[in-house]
């Protein structure tokens, strides 16, 4: 009789919607009980269930005691997160236990923007000068030393959150005010501080799903292509994932990803990469020391038939995961942000075409009464709604998702103006 796997542990549910969450919980809990650590257990998340440490992961002590306590009574197989908030007290905890998983110091150098970068130059791998700026004198004059446009952000933020391009001194110190105060799903207290100035890196964006299994054995699991939304913000508006995206065995792609990796010292795991595809060749964006958000688990899973959070948990539980492609075709998501600012007054994504073999998800994330704001102002937490495709091939799920957008129905009301006036 086949044995049951042992327990693994989760950090981190993702919040109170299983928008963006359920899909890799669960994958995950088809193949492992899965042991939840997180404050609460969100009604969502406990068909996929086996236990639930309740503690919070924001305090490391705690969390580390209570693992420890759970631990000596429950044998674990590994321990892993989704959620870039808990990259580093996951390394910890594998290390703690004596798990699979990568270094503490690899995780915090991914957190940390400045740290990557540095790590990257030390050891010659190509991606953007930086400074991490005290001020906004400080960011002004490196962007006139090094030329503009320059991209400003967040030293350990996410989702893009607070990235901006600045084409002149006044518009670096309007994003340095952005980046130094912007987040995204509270992530502001789960990194360090800090404003980075980078070199503007003008080319395609990308990411790339990498499997990691020690030094120099990095191994691409797939290639998203990013669709951003206008400048001067990063927001991304949409993914693709081809399975006959000639990157997938591009040498040189492949090079600079193991050399990425190495750099920063992870030697286990499943990381997101990201990547611009600039006239000198791939840079190094950023390293998410996590698998991909935004529902690339789907695209993924459409595309190529590969399960990313069951070889997240397979590597976190020192199983030789599956990475071979089952299918042969494309899928893309694309999120709708408004159009302008105001009140949400009528959402309604196309219903006729659920039943459609290519459309895999029609969702809204908003409601009627939200209050959302529009690029550049917009952050993730004002998209409206998103929906998913099959197809053939990148011009296919394109088509596809410009019919879903050109039938959605969507109504927004300008902010209500007062004025004051005296007698």
């Amino acid at each position: 009789m086949p044995t049951t796997p042992k327990p693994l542990l989760l950090l981190g549910a993702g919040g109170p919607s299983p928008a963006y969450r359920r899909d890799p919980l669960a994958s995950i809990a088809a193949a492992y009980p899965v042991v939840l650590a997180d404050a609460d257990d969100p009604g969502w998340t406990r068909p996929y269930l086996a236990d639930h440490i309740a503690v919070d992961l924001a305090d490391t002590e705690a969390t580390a005691a209570a693992v420890k306590t759970y631990a000596a009574h429950h044998d674990l197989s590994g321990v892993m997160t989704y959620m870039e908030h808990h990259v580093v007290t996951t390394a910890l905890l594998a290390q703690q236990l004596g798990l699979p998983g990568a270094s503490p110091q690899s995780m915090e150098a991914c957190r940390d923007k400045a740290a990557t970068r540095r790590l990257l130059d030390v050891h010659g791998v190509p991606s953007a000068r930086s400074v991490l700026a005290d001020d906004a004198d400080t960011a002004v004059a490196w962007a006139e030393d090094h030329g503009f446009p320059v991209v400003v952000k967040p030293r350990a933020q996410a989702g893009s959150a607070g990235v901006m391009r600045a084409d002149t001194p006044s518009e670096v110190r309007a994003a340095f005010d952005r980046a130094g105060r912007e987040t995204v799903l509270g992530l502001d207290a789960y990194g360090p501080r800090g404003v980075l100035v980078e070199e503007f890196l003008d080319g395609p964006e990308i990411s790339v799903e990498t499997a990691v299994f020690g030094p120099g054995d990095s191994r691409i699991i797939a290639v998203t292509r990013k669709r951003v939304g206008p400048p001067p913000t990063a927001q991304e508006y949409g993914h693709c994932v081809d399975a006959r995206d000639p990157l997938l065995g591009d040498p040189e792609l492949a090079r600079l990803i193991t050399a990425a990796v190495d750099a920063v010292g992870v030697t286990c795991g499943a990381l997101c990469i990201e990547v611009m595809l600039t006239a000198r060749g791939p840079r190094i964006v950023e390293i998410n020391g996590r698998i991909g958000g935004d529902l690339l688990h789907v695209l993924i899973s459409e595309a190529l038939g590969l399960d990313l959070a069951r070889i997240a948990a397979d590597i976190a539980t020192g199983t030789r995961p599956q990475l071979h492609p089952t299918r042969d075709l494309s899928a893309a998501i694309r999120f709708l942000y408004p159009d302008r600012s105001g009140t949400v007054q009528r959402l309604a994504l196309p219903g006729h075409l659920t039943g459609r073999s290519w459309v895999e998800r029609l969702v809204t994330t908003a409601e009627p009464g939200d209050l959302v704001a529009a690029p550049p102002a917009a952050t993730y937490g004002d998209r409206l709604a998103h929906w998913i495709v099959r197809g053939t091939g990148p011009a296919q799920c394109a088509a596809r998702l410009s019919q879903i957008e050109d039938e959605l129905e969507l109504l927004i009301a300008p902010p209500a103006r007062t004025t004051a006036c005296s007698r």
